[in-house]
């Protein structure tokens, strides 16, 4: 693979400190998104028996040519791409920040990205180790899947949702699931040591519904969603997509509560908000907005913000002050200021081909967004681009690949 640039390959800087390092996490458990070993009480804080601590975010991209089943793991710290075993039949690939999930017919295989990131929220731990294979998950067409530090959740199209420990994955097996009750109206996700769900009851609209990680209906909050779509986790809460807007879940002392964002508006089934993209770690979210316009969910402030743009091919933004990214069929990035809603910057066409949009999951172009950078993927180009968007969306550094990468997640996140 060859890696193209016009200056001096980057490398995320470190952001912890020395200092960092010798922090204690006295008082909080053990974190189940790193399996920890039997060693003795002198190993250091934070070790985790097979992995490499390391001073900075170890970002990795996982790629996918449906057509070939042809998969690569690119190292966004070495630039080098690593072969793994091919997925074929694939019709979609998710992440959770650490594994990889590739979509077929069949069901799901799972694979470890070996890189994956640890928030105790006063210090973050930084983990790199060996891509492996984890087996695969049963189930029909369009699963959905969730993860926290201790749970993994699948979702099927028919509203059946099965629960799998993460220290199994971790583990390098899949592990016996349990089974939610019932049928769920939408994806279930975990949050705050239990499961959020929104369930249908023979109700106009959809419930919202607390499990714990057992599947015990502990809380059923006052508070509805009709038509139902799109999720994300954010340091805020969890928002839910709804027909009239969202719903915003919090935890506090163990209660949870329900927070409408509604548009403030009347708008048409075809502009609604019906899947999110944002940067980890972010409290704004995108989504296409009809075709020619994206919605902007700053859930801090509760406000949904309609940028027009041209054709929407995807869009996402890092969020607290950054553009609005948004790939339109001229196969050019923009960038536009979202409190004006002015373009603000734009690239020269970078895809080979006209692009079109896609889905959740499905193949296309995307847009992934880091702490530092955004990626882009070329699949008729077979390549990916790394982008500044600090700095007019400036190209930072080309990856030519040798697979159409139509399919891409970022890791280690």
């Amino acid at each position: 693979m060859l890696v193209r640039s016009n200056v001096i390959p980057w490398v995320p800087a470190a952001i912890v400190a020395v200092s960092v390092f010798a922090t204690s996490c006295a008082g909080q458990t053990d974190d189940a998104s790193a399996p920890k070993s039997k060693a003795s009480a002198s190993a250091p804080h934070g070790y985790v028996e097979g992995a490499q601590e390391k001073a900075e975010q170890q970002s990795r991209l996982l790629l996918n040519d449906p057509g070939t089943g042809d998969t690569r793991v690119l190292d966004l710290i070495t630039g080098e791409a690593q072969e793994v075993s091919r997925r074929t039949g694939t019709t979609g690939l998710t992440t959770d920040g650490r594994f990889g999930y590739f979509h077929t017919s069949g069901g799901m295989h799972v694979l470890d990205g070996g890189a994956w990131t640890v928030d105790h929220g006063d210090h973050v731990h930084y983990y790199r180790a060996a891509v492996r294979d984890v087996g695969r998950l049963p189930g029909g067409p369009g699963p959905r899947v969730r993860s926290d530090a201790a749970v993994t959740t699948v979702t099927d199209e028919d509203g059946r949702a099965r629960i799998y420990r993460r220290a199994d994955l971790e583990k390098g097996k899949v592990g016996s699931p349990r089974t939610l009750p019932g049928t769920q109206a939408g994806v279930v996700v975990p949050y705050a040591e239990h499961l959020l769900s929104l369930t249908d009851d023979g109700q106009d609209a959809a419930r919202l519904t607390v499990y714990d990680r057992e599947g015990k209906r502990v809380a059923s909050p006052d508070a509805a969603c009709q038509d139902p779509r799109g999720d994300s986790v954010t340091r805020r809460g969890v928002v839910l997509g709804c027909g009239d807007g969202a719903l915003l879940v919090r935890e506090a002392d163990g209660t949870f509560t329900a927070q409408r964002i509604p548009y403030g508006e009347d708008v048409p089934e075809k502009e609604r908000a019906t899947a999110f993209r944002h940067r980890p770690g972010s409290d704004t979210l995108t989504a296409p907005a009809g075709d020619r316009a994206v919605w902007v969910l700053d859930v801090t402030e509760r406000t949904w913000t309609r940028v027009k743009t041209g054709p929407v091919v995807s869009a996402n933004t890092a969020g607290e002050g950054s553009v609005l990214i948004v790939l339109e069929t001229d196969g050019s990035l923009h960038g536009y200021d979202i409190t004006t809603g002015k373009q603000v910057s734009k690239t020269k066409p970078l895809l080979t081909g006209a692009p079109e949009a896609g889905t959740e999951g499905n193949t296309g172009p995307v847009i992934e967004v880091d702490r530092s950078r955004a990626y882009l993927n070329d699949p008729k180009g077979k390549r990916v681009y790394e982008i500044d968007y600090n700095d007019n969306l400036r190209v930072a550094r080309t990856f030519d690949l040798d697979i159409e990468p139509a399919l891409m997640v970022e890791t280690g996140r």
